[in-house]
């Protein structure tokens, strides 16, 4: 319906950054395999062509589209210690990145990075420096905390469920068919963890972080 959609009415007001917002709109909702240009046109109620008036092609609306993900992400503050820093940074990606789970492969693969996406490797990298990590260590640094971060939201946007009462009834599905003694590590923790109440799989990666953050500051 209209009203759902990111329309460009009249058409002269379409631009390039009208048409990489609604690309980003549409594979929220559908998915970055099923995004076609097609689609987006659809999207944007206008014909598959006039897209190209304002961007090469669909390469440059993926770059786009990246870039402005980058954007979402805070920078490291520059009023915190690194580690502090880091961890904000870190807490904001996943957040981002949760309502963009499409973006994660897309992220490092692009050969035409734009300038939200070089300002914000370079607020990282400088945040690193600044903490007293060597030219070696913050390369070791980044690419930890990256592949932390897009390997957590992954799989947290594939589980078919993450707490309450779906996740309850989830283990429940799988744990109860099975003898006692069949898995019982696996019993013992659906029974006394992801059954427990207040139970969060979100809650791992505060902690996961928390690790790799403190093992960062040891190897430094």
């Amino acid at each position: 319906m209209a009203s759902e959609r990111t329309k460009a009415s009249p058409r002269t007001s379409l631009s390039s950054d009208r048409v990489i917002a609604a690309a980003i709109t549409l594979a929220d909702r559908i998915g970055i395999d099923s995004f076609t240009i097609r689609k987006l046109a659809a999207e944007l109620d206008v014909k598959p062509m006039t897209i190209y008036h304002h961007v090469a092609n669909k390469e440059a609306i993926l770059d786009g589209m990246v870039d402005l993900v980058f954007r979402e992400i805070d920078h490291p503050s520059k009023d915190l210690d690194w580690k502090a820093a880091i961890r904000q940074r870190s807490v904001s990606a996943r957040s981002v990145l949760a309502r963009h789970p499409w973006a994660v492969p897309l992220m490092e693969s692009r050969t035409s990075p734009g300038p939200e996406t070089l300002g914000h490797h370079n607020a990282v990298l400088g945040c690193f420096r600044s903490g007293g990590f060597s030219i070696k260590m913050t390369a070791h640094a980044y690419a930890l905390i990256d592949s932390y971060i897009y390997g957590f939201v992954l799989q947290e946007a594939n589980l078919p469920a993450t707490d309450g009462a779906d996740m309850a009834a989830l283990a429940e599905s799988i744990i109860d068919p099975l003898p006692d003694d069949l898995f019982p590590h696996l019993t013992e923790l659906a029974v006394e963890h992801v059954l427990q109440p207040g139970y969060d799989f979100g809650n791992e990666f505060d902690f996961g972080l928390n690790l790799i953050l403190d093992g960062l500051e040891a190897a430094k």
